[in-house]
């Protein structure tokens, strides 16, 4: 069984080209997963701490289709593929139903959570009620591809620094970094980075939309007034895509790893609204940034 929730849109989640944020896209994904645990308590006597005490651990959100600003709610599905000790997976699809009976995917994603104790700062185990509430909801992937594995430090090599100041508005109520938040980070190092090394080369950057995000959430992101460090890189350049890895790092001594990501980005042509190759001379200028370890 899947759960369904009907996500209204916003004006504001939009960007340049008229599509919705890649950001915007872990907010309504995170909407829905709180109102599927919103159903998973409903009619239990105890409190449902799956609602309340769960950290996300990892995303990694495939985008399909660009989606423009619809007046009616756009539909998001997620439902549980693993349930395991002390986590379990959880899998969206976003999409619109046409009047001709199909259907368009825009995203599919999956988030690996564990429940979590934020009075002690730790991790927990699943109980037998919370396994048995998400039982319904259980259906495995149609293939395995297995746990993938974590993000491996960042070789920074070529890389540009970010100076990451948090937001008071970026907290959630447990006094961490919302988890969308790392989106909308990695997101701003981004555009340093693709800004720098395009400045230095004399050439304005070709528009792209993101095709493939994996975030790793390591440690928590705390408000602080002293700004964090975030280093991006380009790793790899093709023919019409290039991929950008990010680490976030803080920490007492400023070295600590606090979430690393992977971002496949593909060059966009806005009036065909399809992939196109770089501007002549764009990927020449790219290329030097990914160090023969890549």
């Amino acid at each position: 069984m899947r759960h369904l929730y009907r996500c209204p849109m916003r004006w504001a989640d939009l960007d340049l080209l008229g599509h919705v944020n890649n950001v915007t896209y872990v907010d309504y994904l995170q909407e829905a997963r709180v109102d599927m645990m919103r159903t998973l308590g409903q009619g239990r006597a105890t409190h449902d701490d799956l609602e309340d005490g769960v950290v996300v651990v990892r995303h990694e959100v495939t985008y399909l289709a660009p989606l423009g600003l619809r007046l009616e709610p756009i539909g998001i599905e997620c439902w549980v593929t693993e349930v395991r000790a002390a986590s379990f997976t959880m899998a969206y699809e976003v999409f619109h139903d046409e009047d001709d009976g199909g259907r368009t995917t825009y995203l599919r994603a999956t988030t690996v959570l564990t429940p979590y104790v934020f009075a002690q700062e730790r991790p927990r185990r699943l109980t037998d009620a919370e396994k048995a509430a998400m039982a319904p909801y259980v259906e495995p992937a149609a293939t395995s591809r297995g746990r993938a594995a974590r993000l491996g430090p960042l070789d920074r090599a070529g890389a540009v620094h970010y100076p990451l100041h948090v937001r008071f508005s970026d907290v959630d109520l447990y006094r961490h970094v919302n988890n969308v938040k790392y989106f909308e980070y990695f997101q701003e190092a981004r555009v340093r980075l693709m800004g720098d090394l395009t400045r230095r080369g004399g050439r304005r950057m070709s528009p792209v939309v993101v095709a493939q995000t994996d975030v790793d959430y390591l440690r928590p992101i705390l408000l602080r007034p002293t700004p964090y460090d975030v280093w991006s890189r380009v790793t790899r350049v093709g023919s019409r895509s290039m991929t950008i890895d990010g680490e976030i790092v803080g920490g007492a001594d400023g070295t600590e790893a606090l979430a690393r990501s992977r971002v496949a980005l593909v060059f966009w042509d806005p009036e065909t609204q399809r992939s196109t190759e770089p501007p002549e001379g764009l990927r020449e200028l790219l290329s030097p940034a990914v160090s023969p370890a890549s």
